[in-house]
């Protein structure tokens, strides 16, 4: 070998270290070390068979990582927090989405450094695996929350849980390997059952149609606060649905939904007209059953029924984080309404994720509720 070809191999060799640094320091970015894997508890399954997998958090950095719980499977799963395919179809979440205040330290779990923690989670619970394929399964959560400020121990505060971020914190991500599993399942392969088109399960949904109001486990002077929450529901998503009709967007748009963008614009648009007359034609059912500390939630896949917990009654009828904007707030979970997530939780996250990232911002459910609740108010 010449020196000429040897400085050439050394100079591809060297890009090549520096390449691979570079992306490792960026993964470290965004995962913070924290590795996560998932393993299937069998690698087939028959008919009668529940999916598990185990689901383990490593901490690979020196420093203590303190990961947010709602976004993990530790206390339960209530967010699509795993991506589930069968022969390379995505299959439809069925668990539910719960509404959060915005996090405190409480809300996170600490990871020391190398410690790991693996929790068994029951798949078929919470997504539909009826149909007979081959499964892959990843775990993969991303919110400019996720991470709480590392090395703080028992002072995390709010602001450093993502409280009062700026539009400049980078989201933080973890993805899992990928999972693979074959399922013999009651359904035969190619069913579309799980798969159909939002246009079909609208359809379906709409065979009832007569608008009602009715309530599960309420007494009568809730009965008498989720009339009044409604109808302040309904006034706000007439007005939201009124602002979208307009040809120029102001700041009331970009404060929450980010840059104006025409497809981003459309999606709103639509998903403002869908919940404007869900709240106005469909037989809406608040179950008050719930004794947990969070605002509400829903099954996704089941409208139009909402659960309220405990914020909810502690909550003003109106403005910031109210009953009438958490009833928005869970209208757009539904998958025949507009099929949002919770990528971030507060108006202070949500602010920052229209600045950071509009795609998500125009899927997250807070940030629909806050354009609606519209306060303070903007133009």
């Amino acid at each position: 070998m010449s020196r000429n070809q040897l400085k050439c191999v050394l100079k591809l060799a060297v890009g090549a270290a520096v390449l691979a640094m570079s992306m490792g320091a960026q993964a470290a970015t965004a995962n913070n070390g924290v590795v996560v894997s998932v393993a299937p508890e069998k690698a087939s399954l028959g008919k009668s068979d529940d999916v598990f997998v185990k689901v383990t958090f490593t901490n690979t950095s020196g420093s203590p990582q303190y990961v947010l719980k709602s976004h993990t499977p530790f206390e339960g799963v209530s967010a699509p927090v795993f991506e589930v395919t069968r022969d390379g179809q995505p299959v439809r979440y069925m668990g539910k989405i719960v509404k959060r205040a915005a996090p405190t330290a409480a809300d996170y779990y600490l990871l020391k450094p190398g410690a790991s923690y693996t929790v068994k989670v029951e798949l078929s619970s919470l997504y539909d695996m009826a149909t007979t394929g081959d499964y892959a399964v990843t775990y993969h959560a991303a919110s400019p929350q996720l991470f709480a400020d590392g090395g703080l121990g028992a002072h995390v505060t709010a602001a450093s849980a993502g409280g009062t971020q700026d539009g400049g914190k980078k989201a933080g991500e973890l993805q899992s390997d990928t999972a693979s599993m074959w399922i013999d399942g009651t359904r035969p392969r190619g069913s579309r059952e799980e798969t159909k088109s939002l246009a079909e399960m609208q359809a379906a949904s709409g065979m009832v149609t007569a608008a009602s109001l009715s309530t599960t486990s309420c007494s009568s002077s809730q009965q008498s606060t989720i009339a009044s929450a409604l109808s302040a529901a309904q006034t706000y998503a007439n007005n939201a649905d009124a602002y979208m009709a307009k040809t120029t967007m102001g700041s009331r748009y970009t404060k929450w939904f980010g840059a104006v963008n025409s497809t981003r614009v459309a999606t709103i648009k639509s998903h403002f007209a869908n919940i404007k007359s869900t709240l106005a034609s469909k037989p809406i059912n608040v179950n008050c059953g719930c004794t947990d500390t969070s605002y509400a939630y829903v099954y996704p896949s089941q409208p139009y029924t909402i659960y309220v917990c405990k914020a909810f009654w502690s909550a003003p009828l109106t403005g910031t984080d109210s009953k009438a904007g958490t009833l928005i707030h869970e209208t757009s979970h539904f998958t025949v309404v507009a099929g949002t997530d919770d990528w971030a939780y507060g108006q202070s996250a949500a602010a920052s994720l229209a600045t950071s990232n509009p795609s998500k911002a125009v899927d997250n459910a807070d940030s629909h509720e806050y354009f609606s609740e519209n306060n303070p108010a903007l133009n």
